[in-house]
């Protein structure tokens, strides 16, 4: 290797280095875990018979079908993103409440109340893949910013907690649900 190229090599080095220290790997493990969270809601829901689709789901009074709530949770990613931007950006949210998530989720309920397992399915994969590239997205200083958030009461939560807590728990959450209504 001649003298210029090995100079070459050192100075290309730190730019290198800069450019892989930018990202986060908190953001990147967030971002599968979404995507993981998805992928899982959606292989169980490939074998739904039509009869599965269209079971209610039971318990705390939510009467909304399966195939629903699946495109419930599709349907809500990118909202759940908004959150956290708004958060990372150090600015509060104060205007959403858990009455108006329940208004949310019940006009989605009468608008999607024939909707197919083939779409649900395709906005499930979608929205997933769009989320967790937004997630990617953040840096370390932007996940840990905090400013206070109304669905957690008011309380400063980080821009990760809301990560966590709404995009990436969501369809965890939704899946266990789904298993207890069907009975699997």
């Amino acid at each position: 290797m001649s003298k210029a190229n090995a100079t070459t090599v050192v100075l290309h080095r730190p730019l290198l280095a800069k450019e892989e220290s930018s990202r986060s790997r908190r953001a990147e493990s967030l971002a599968d875990r979404i995507e993981e969270g998805a992928a899982g809601l959606a292989a169980f829901a490939e074998g739904f018979s039509d009869a599965e689709w269209h079971t209610p789901m039971s318990g705390g009074g939510d009467r909304r079908s399966v195939g629903v709530i699946v495109h419930h949770v599709a349907s809500v990613y990118l909202i759940e993103i908004d959150f956290a931007r708004t958060i990372a950006g150090g600015k509060a949210i104060t205007d959403v409440t858990w009455e108006l998530v329940a208004e949310m989720n019940a006009k989605h309920a009468g608008e999607q109340a024939g909707v197919t397992k083939a779409a649900a399915l395709e906005l499930l994969n979608r929205n997933s893949r769009q989320a967790a590239a937004a997630v990617r997205g953040f840096t370390d200083d932007e996940l840990d910013r905090a400013a206070p958030f109304s669905l957690s009461f008011g309380a400063p939560v980080t821009a990760q907690f809301v990560v966590e807590d709404h995009a990436l728990r969501h369809s965890w959450h939704h899946l266990a649900r789904i298993r207890t209504a069907l009975g699997r």
